[in-house]
């Protein structure tokens, strides 16, 4: 069955690089299928996402390598992946299964384009629900935080991990394991910080009447909950609801949020900008 490849790249902004591309692709015997792209003119940087068909099927070092003179012309960088292949993904979760369960339904559906080798938690709470979806789960207690994270980081060696999702794991990651995982690593928070932070965030949120309940998916960095955003989402609320009424939205609005985020890293629709992103729908 053929394949199709997508090249994202960003480099420095300036005349003809479409058409640079394009004629790549084409002189290469390319059918493009889709492309998107964004000028961002405050740093006159360019982002490119191409989805494109070849006659043959090469690996996309190969692919990689023939581009490599034209990327250098430019000063690209760039990346191709094969599209159907899936992203192989590492959830790791705590007690709370409300993100653990979307995404691995979503996964059996084939709708986020990842593979999910196995999940792994510092507490058991939620081995069931692996087992139920025929996901490996790996019980890693955090109690010696430093070993904790070594198995986790050897884990993502011996399975190949290429996206770790952190689908309300309540631990604080170091430094040393943020930078490991630079780029590839996201998490879910809802977007009342920092206005609530600390325990408690819903009632928080219902003591000030809020009226909005939001969440937000980003990137790990070693500064706490403030990565590169990828997505957010948001749901109306109003002065009938309780505090646990507007968990159980909030809920929701992780599980869907988290969802997209993976899709489109997955879908390799999400460039960096400095500490921004740029994500092609």
């Amino acid at each position: 069955m053929p394949l199709t490849f997508v090249l994202i790249l960003s480099c420095p902004d300036r005349p003809g690089l479409v058409y640079a591309v394009t004629r790549w692709i084409a002189e290469s015997g390319g059918n493009i299928l889709d492309s998107q792209q964004f000028s961002d003119t405050s740093d006159d940087e360019f982002f490119l996402r191409v989805h494109f068909t070849l006659p043959s099927n090469p690996p996309p070092e190969d692919l990689g390598a023939r581009f490599a003179e034209l990327a250098e012309q430019h000063m690209m960088d760039y990346r191709f992946v094969v599209a159907e292949t899936p992203v192989r993904t590492l959830v790791l979760v705590s007690r709370e299964g409300h993100c653990l369960n979307d995404l691995l339904y979503r996964q059996s559906t084939g709708s986020l384009g990842i593979e999910i080798p196995a999940v792994v938690s510092n507490h058991r709470d939620l081995e069931r629900l692996a087992s139920a979806f025929e996901i490996p789960f790996i019980h890693v207690p955090s109690d010696d935080k430093a070993a904790s994270e070594a198995r986790i980081l050897s884990l993502v060696n011996e399975l190949d991990i290429e996206l770790v999702v952190l689908a309300r794991y309540m631990q604080i990651l170091s430094d040393e394991t943020c930078q490991a995982l630079d780029g590839k690593a996201i998490n879910i928070h809802h977007s009342f910080l920092p206005s609530f932070k600390g325990a408690r965030p819903y009632q928080q949120a219902h003591d000030r009447g809020v009226k909005l309940i939001g969440a937000t998916a980003h990137y790990v960095t070693t500064e706490l909950d403030e990565g590169p955003i990828i997505d957010q989402g948001v749901m109306r609320v109003d002065h009938r609801m309780s505090a646990a009424d507007l968990a159980r939205v909030g809920r929701d609005v992780e599980a869907q949020t988290l969802s997209r985020a993976v899709k489109l890293h997955a879908e390799s629709r999400v460039l960096m900008n400095g500490p921004r992103t740029v994500v092609f729908d």
